[in-house]
C-alpha cells in the first residue's frame, strides 16, 4: 500500500467513519475496485462502504470483466499495471458495451499516460499515492454526473437539443448524428450536451472544466482538449475539419448554430 493511503487510513482508523451519516443515495450504488495490491483495494473499500457503497473488489482485468458480467455497476476504479489483463486494456473492453464512469489508478505521473488513459474512455485519472479522501470525492462528483446527467438518468422534461444533423435527446440521453447513434462516455457527453444548450457561445477550457467537473481548472488543459478531440472523432465526418465543435483560438470552444 502506498505511504499516503497508509497514513490517511491509520490516521482514520480502518473502522472508523469518514463521516457521522451516510446518504442514501448512496446504498443503491455499486463501484467495482480493481487493483492488484490487495492492502490499496481494502482501504479504499473502507473509505467507500463509509460512504454508503457496495464495493466489488477484482485483482486484475479479467476478474474486473467477470464482476462486470455479473452485477449491476456503476462506477469502476481501475488499476493501470495489473496481471493477466491491465487497466487500459480492460478499459477498452469495458467501453466496448458500457458507458459508466472509470477513475484509472497509476504510479504513472507523465501527460502521456494520463492522455492515454483518458483517450481509451477513462473518465478520470488519479496518480499513486493518493488521498483516499480526494479519490471518494471524485467518485461522488462522477457519480452524481452519471445519474444526474448520465445513461441513468430519467427526465419528465423531454429535452431534444439540435443543431444541422446533430441531435441530443436529454430525455433518452441519446445523441445522433444523420440519424445514426452515437456512443459517448458520461463525461464526453457532458461536454457536448453543455456547449449544444448554449450553441454559439465560446466556452473557454477552464470554464468546461468548472462546470462538467465541479472543481477548480488547474492544469485542465490537456484533459479537456482529450474529450474535446473524441468527441469530434465520434460528431465529425472529418474531425479535423469539423462543421459542429469549433475552436476560437486563444478563447475555447463552441458548438456552431447550422
Amino acid at each position: 500500500m502506498t505511504e499516503k493511503v497508509k497514513n490517511e487510513t491509520n490516521r482514520k482508523g480502518l473502522h472508523g467513519k469518514t463521516k457521522e451519516r451516510v446518504g442514501e443515495a448512496n446504498l443503491s450504488m455499486n463501484i467495482l475496485v480493481c487493483d492488484d495490491d490487495k492492502e490499496i483495494v481494502g482501504a479504499i473499500e473502507v473509505y467507500l462502504k463509509n460512504e454508503g457503497y457496495t464495493v466489488f473488489k477484482a485483482y486484475d482485468g479479467l476478474e474486473a470483466l467477470d464482476v462486470l458480467d455479473n452485477n449491476e455497476i456503476h462506477l469502476v476504479i481501475m488499476d493501470i499495471m495489473m496481471p493477466k489483463l491491465d487497466g487500459m486494456r480492460t478499459t477498452m473492453r469495458i467501453r466496448e458495451e458500457r458507458n459508466i464512469p472509470i477513475i484509472m489508478l497509476s504510479a504513472k505521473s507523465e501527460d502521456y499516460d494520463k492522455i492515454t488513459g483518458l483517450n481509451i474512455g477513462a473518465d478520470d485519472y488519479i496518480t499513486k499515492p493518493f488521498n483516499p479522501l480526494e479519490l471518494v470525492a471524485r467518485v461522488k462528483s462522477q457519480l452524481r454526473r452519471y445519474t444526474q446527467l448520465g445513461s441513468t438518468a430519467r427526465s419528465d422534461n423531454q429535452s431534444e437539443f439540435r443543431t444541422g444533423g446533430l441531435v441530443i435527446r436529454d430525455d433518452l440521453k441519446e445523441v445522433t448524428v444523420d440519424g445514426e447513434k452515437v456512443k459517448l462516455t458520461p463525461i464526453e457527453y457532458n461536454i457536448l450536451l453543455l456547449l449544444m444548450k448554449n450553441q454559439g457561445r465560446v466556452f473557454s477550457i477552464h470554464q468546461i472544466y468548472e462546470a462538467i467537473w465541479n472543481e477548480e481548472a488547474i492544469g485542465a488543459d490537456n484533459t479537456v482538449a482529450v474529450h474535446i478531440r473524441h468527441i469530434r472523432e465520434k460528431i465529425e465526418i472529418n474531425p479535423k475539419e469539423p462543421r459542429y465543435l469549433k475552436v476560437i483560438w486563444g478563447h475555447g470552444y463552441k458548438m456552431e448554430k447550422l
